[in-house]
């Protein structure tokens, strides 16, 4: 049997549960909350700002809807290294609000970042995760950070206005799935665990493999055994469907971050449709467990509109009508300028996030069905997470 995970996992792949923590709280808040859970919830979730030029002005929700969904990693031991996006999710819902669309940025991706007065930052050309970076930098904090990733992810999309945005602290991540009881997730491709692995002689746990200066894992160490994820569907636990959303290195297809982007999306969807079900909304200690853990995991900028017109407005969302998108239609295409490695978006990706920002993101995907991500894998039997 597969041993629970005693250490803290780096701030990788934060992104992944936010939007189910957010259906959570349309179905949870509304049958057992009321205002006075709804209030108590709010204080600990909800911030204002964090978006600065790229903030939608309005204050209602009554149109399409755009959120900016942000894992970050956050040095807190290391001043100088600050904390850079690991995760970026672009979020939309129609102005019928019945669905919702997901597309992951590349962490590579080359964009020119607007300057940033207050942090000290000039603008320029750089990878999209330091947008993060140069906004929190010389105390401009996660507020700042969010600020100038937002208006960079704006200027990417044709000047995009998001409605919302979204931080999630890995601190309160485990408990989360475990306050659900896990999620039901299919594995599309072979995954090997680069993280998590077994002494084939002591049955100690342990990293598996040894790593080069760049952190690429190179060879096994001895007696090791990584956790390996086969392909099929199976019953997750907190600690399995944390290591499985953070590989990106063994993956069966090479298919590297944008395999890593594709199983992150999954997650989400598999989050709210547990988050939904009848054996959580229906039982209020789990509920309140759950929405207890929410408020530990995420900081939700709400823009001008409120925590309650947010449970409102998304509470109708199907997560089976949650539509996950593949950015560059799931292959590399990578340039290296000045002796630096940058991710392309294709001029098809691009007019798919301006397409988000037009809401004729439907009229888009009936043009471009090969961009839509299917989902992996059909139930089998085995209630087991891979090998040890």
């Amino acid at each position: 049997m597969a041993k629970k995970r005693g250490k803290k996992d780096p701030l990788w792949a934060r992104l992944s549960l936010i939007f189910g923590a957010l259906l959570l709280l349309v179905s949870g808040g509304a049958l057992v909350g009321g205002n006075l859970l709804l209030n108590h919830y709010s204080d600990q979730i909800t911030h204002e700002g964090g978006l600065g030029d790229a903030a939608a002005t309005g204050a209602t929700i009554d149109g399409s809807i755009n959120l900016l969904l942000v894992g970050i990693d956050e040095r807190t031991n290391n001043v100088e290294m600050g904390a850079r996006s690991d995760s970026i999710i672009v979020a939309h819902i129609p102005a019928s609000h019945d669905a919702l669309y997901l597309m992951s940025i590349p962490r590579d991706t080359r964009v020119q970042i607007p300057a940033s007065k207050s942090t000290k930052y000039n603008g320029g050309t750089a990878k999209i995760n330091a947008a993060f970076q140069f906004g929190y930098q010389n105390g401009g904090g996660r507020d700042n950070g969010l600020k100038l990733l937002a208006e960079t992810v704006s200027g990417l999309a044709g000047g995009m206005l998001f409605n919302g945005a979204a931080i999630v602290n890995f601190d309160g991540f485990a408990g989360l799935v475990k306050a659900l009881g896990g999620v039901h997730m299919c594995v599309d491709e072979k995954v090997t665990s680069i993280h998590t692995g077994w002494n084939s002689k002591t049955g100690a746990e342990g990293v598996p493999y040894n790593f080069n200066a760049d952190g690429i894992p190179t060879t096994l160490k001895p007696n090791m055994q990584p956790k390996v994820y086969n392909v099929g569907c199976y019953d997750f636990a907190a600690w399995e469907a944390l290591d499985y959303v953070r590989q990106r290195d063994k993956l069966a297809n090479n298919d590297g971050d944008y395999g890593r982007q594709r199983h992150q999306q999954q997650f989400i969807k598999a989050m709210a449709k547990k988050a939904t079900s009848a054996g959580v909304v229906t039982n209020p200690l789990k509920v309140n467990a759950v929405l207890s853990s929410v408020g530990q995991a995420v900081s939700f900028y709400r823009g001008n509109v409120s925590l309650a017109d947010w449970i409102f407005t998304l509470k109708d969302i199907d997560p089976d009508r949650m539509v996950t998108l593949r950015t560059n239609n799931g292959q590399f295409k990578s340039e290296v300028i000045n002796g630096e490695s940058f991710e392309i978006l294709d001029q098809t990706a691009l007019d798919l996030l301006k397409s988000f920002k037009d809401d004729s993101v439907a009229t888009f995907l009936t043009a471009h069905p090969d961009m839509i991500a299917n989902d992996a894998g059909t139930p089998v039997s085995s209630p087991s997470t891979g090998t040890r």
